[in-house]
């Protein structure tokens, strides 16, 4: 799976822009820097074996922190637009708008000097607010995205100079690839549903981490899980029968083996303690896709160090550019369901003990932060972005 990802990844080239700028080339530049960079010998920051290629990725998040300046357009009224929410299943978006709005670091107030221009809408809003209940018409949606890009578009000269490509949007809804494919098709979307049946292309939109975060004073409330040798359980799942792959899970695992806790939906607890729990005490987290390829168990997984077992066929797994997820996760075919339990057993004990050790290191970039912390979710999700625009810049 890496290999092919990654050769699609460096393919894609986005299109010439009317005309050439300083920062084009200070993005070739760092290209270049990124790699060439010096091999990492050793640092305490890192974890060679979760990422592809450390030192890439090590010059890359430098070159970020050094280079980067994004202009975040003001224009755009609320809620559907600088309306940042922090709770459940889409605070990715929310919390990586508050973020980046009120980064000093990153953000300049002179669009000559941008690298990228971030695109400030909610996804979830935009249905909250436009989408009229059992329509199952999203055209007043796509609508008002349209009429966003015109009015940038007619505003300034940078959508038209490169045709949007180094614009970007982070959108956690289930929508948000339908509603941005036609106006903000050349643009890099950062996104949940990362299909790559649906329009994700490789080496411009990124994989957005879904986290469901239910303490918005607390984003890490309950980080991590018991040791390797106190998890009980091999393997858990719980969730709403949404899609058909939930449905055939249960259908060969619910209530037919004691070492496979298979669940729909569990009975409500305070805090979600039971669901919790079993996270904490499972080897093994089964993360199975629902109406689309995402889910929050993925990262959920991580945030209570349990392995991650992926069954989604076509998911793009979040930071792909940089995580070698086949070091710490376990992808499995949704044909291969009725052979799950086997194919778990087949790990060996040692490999067990490595793949959740990697978990416990590749967590740091998964975590929102009441402020961000260096290497963490806000600037991974950041470093996404930048990286494939470095990347899919084209030569003079």
């Amino acid at each position: 799976m890496n290999k092919l990802l990654l050769q699609s990844h460096n393919s894609y080239r986005s299109m010439r822009p009317s005309w050439f700028s300083a920062v084009d080339q200070e993005l070739l530049q760092a290209r270049s820097e990124i790699e060439k960079a010096p091999i990492v010998k050793k640092d305490p920051n890192f974890y060679a074996h979760i990422y592809h290629n450390v030192s890439m990725f090590k010059r890359s998040y430098e070159l970020m922190e050094q280079t980067l300046k994004v202009y975040v357009y003001r224009e755009g009224a609320r809620p559907i637009m600088h309306s940042p929410f922090f709770t459940g299943l889409y605070a990715s978006e929310g919390w990586f708008m508050k973020q980046m709005e009120a980064n000093k670091r990153f953000l300049t107030r002179d669009p000559n000097k941008a690298h990228l221009f971030y695109l400030p809408f909610s996804s979830r809003m935009l249905e909250e607010t436009l989408y009229v209940q059992n329509s199952h018409n999203h055209k007043n949606l796509v609508q008002y995205l349209h009429n966003y890009v015109e009015m940038i578009a007619g505003k300034y000269t940078f959508w038209n100079r490169t045709g949007g490509a180094d614009h970007f949007l982070v959108g956690c809804h289930d929508w948000a690839p339908g509603e941005t494919k036609v106006d903000m098709a050349n643009c890099i979307r950062s996104l949940c549903n990362a299909d790559v049946k649906e329009g994700f292309v490789f080496g411009k939109d990124a994989s957005l981490p879904e986290t469901y975060v239910r303490d918005a004073k607390i984003p890490t409330k309950d980080l991590s899980g018991n040791s390797a040798s106190k998890r009980t359980t091999l393997a858990f799942f719980a969730g709403s029968m949404h899609g058909y792959v939930r449905p055939i899970l249960l259908q060969h695992w619910e209530n037919k083996d004691p070492d496979m806790k298979i669940f729909g939906r569990l009975p409500k607890s305070k805090g979600n303690r039971n669901y919790i729990q079993y996270m904490k005490s499972s080897k093994y987290c089964i993360c199975a896709k629902g109406y689309e390829v995402n889910s929050p168990r993925v990262v959920e997984a991580i945030f209570y160090e349990c392995v991650p077992v992926i069954i989604s066929d076509n998911f793009v797994p979040p930071f792909l550019e940089v995580l070698n997820w086949e070091s710490f996760a376990v992808i499995v075919l949704e044909k291969d369901i009725p052979n799950l339990k086997n194919i778990l057993l087949s790990i060996p004990e040692k490999q067990y003990l490595r793949l959740q050790m990697r978990v416990k290191k590749v967590q740091q970039h998964f975590l929102w932060h009441k402020n961000p912390v260096k290497y963490d979710i806000f600037h991974m999700i950041l470093h996404s972005v930048w990286y494939n625009r470095v990347f899919s810049a084209p030569a003079r």
